[in-house]
């Protein structure tokens, strides 16, 4: 719950008025990473997939998105066709990169 000190303060700031410039070079949300914006993709990874996910990405100091990008910029890159994924072998195997 707001108190009635804090509605004040914030009345009294919204009449006195906003520094436009201030409010822009503040910046709402994450940082971006390039001009376009980004698509937000769901996957489902099992708790093994998960887990050397994060250990890939603690080794090499990144964040889990981090990771995520480099390996997928990694496939892209290979000679690797979706065939071969789907004929692994059952169970995970951690990938490294």
């Amino acid at each position: 719950m707001v108190s009635e000190e804090q509605f004040r303060t914030w009345a009294e700031e919204a009449e006195a008025g906003y520094d436009v410039e201030e409010l822009k070079r503040r910046g709402r949300g994450r940082p971006g990473r390039g001009a376009e914006p980004m698509q937000v993709v769901a996957v489902r990874l099992t708790a093994q997939e998960l887990a050397a996910l994060d250990a890939a990405a603690v080794k090499h100091e990144m964040t889990r998105s981090e990771a995520i990008r480099a390996a997928l910029a990694h496939f892209a890159e290979s000679d690797c066709p979706a065939t071969k994924l789907e004929a692994r072998p059952k169970g995970f195997e951690p990938l490294t990169f």
